[in-house]
């Protein structure tokens, strides 16, 4: 009976590894980096995972992602596949390139319903020495549930114009709590501007202090921009003691519309 159970192990052994043996590589094991420009038609859920071998589409047909750039991870980010030295790397790179693909300044593109997401090679293309990575444009805000689709022509978007189909317009009572929505669609406030509440060197003041600066900061620069009305309505959405590590500085400052 010891003998009849050591052989269906090495038989199990040996069919585990043919199998990965014969399995087919993806486009994340591969050493070769995918290429600028592709598109694929992406799913919120596929935004989660480290890597993705979803086909590539023509830009024509629908998709709701376009990759915008592709780098490599130098050696300073660590050998180790899980180093988190890796994200910082590509998010500075990444976060820089979408602005410049999309032509938005750094308030621009936190008023925007597009984000992006980076991707890199799978442990399997890793364990091969590759160690690419690639930034995806994806149709829909940070946190979206679905993805939208995107243009035929992304890059450039916001360079002579701002299509209101991709600014963010919220509809509710008050900012908080609102329904984010296009602002192509019937909605109560629009997102005007971001203001700093610190510099890029500060320590994380507290969530409280970044809530309260956010406040008398919209009020100010609103009031100012509205001309000194005698009465109007804003709103304000501020980030957390995570998003600060990370190195935002801005919150959003919301007007309220009459449409």
């Amino acid at each position: 009976m010891v003998r009849r159970t050591v052989v269906l192990l090495a038989l199990v052994v040996l069919a585990g590894a043919c199998s990965e043996t014969l399995r087919k590589d993806t486009e994340a094991d591969k050493l070769t980096a995918p290429k600028v420009g592709a598109c694929r038609d992406l799913t919120s859920d596929d935004l989660d995972r480290p890597t993705n071998s979803s086909p590539v589409v023509p830009c024509s047909a629908k998709h709701t992602a376009e990759t915008f750039a592709v780098g490599t991870l130098p050696a300073s980010t660590g050998s180790a596949y899980q180093d988190r030295r890796h994200g910082t790397y590509a998010f500075d790179t990444c976060t820089k390139a979408f602005r410049d693909f999309l032509g938005v300044d750094e308030s621009l593109a936190m008023r925007i319903r597009l984000t992006w997401a980076w991707f890199r090679p799978s442990e399997r293309g890793w364990a091969r020495g590759a160690r690419w990575f690639r930034c995806d444009v994806v149709g829909g805000p940070h946190g979206a549930k679905e993805l939208r689709g995107l243009p035929t022509v992304t890059r450039g978007l916001f360079s002579s114009s701002q299509p209101e189909d991709w600014l963010a317009c919220a509809r509710g009572t008050t900012v908080i709590g609102s329904t984010k929505v296009p602002c192509s669609e019937a909605h109560d406030w629009r997102a005007v501007t971001t203001i700093k509440v610190g510099l890029p060197d500060d320590a994380s003041p507290g969530d409280r202090v970044v809530e309260v600066r956010s406040r008398d900061r919209c009020r100010d620069w609103l009031n100012a921009w509205l001309h000194y009305p005698g009465d109007y309505d804003y709103g304000y959405t501020w980030f957390h003691a995570a998003e600060w590590s990370t190195g935002n500085r801005r919150s959003i400052c919301w007007a309220r519309t009459d449409r």
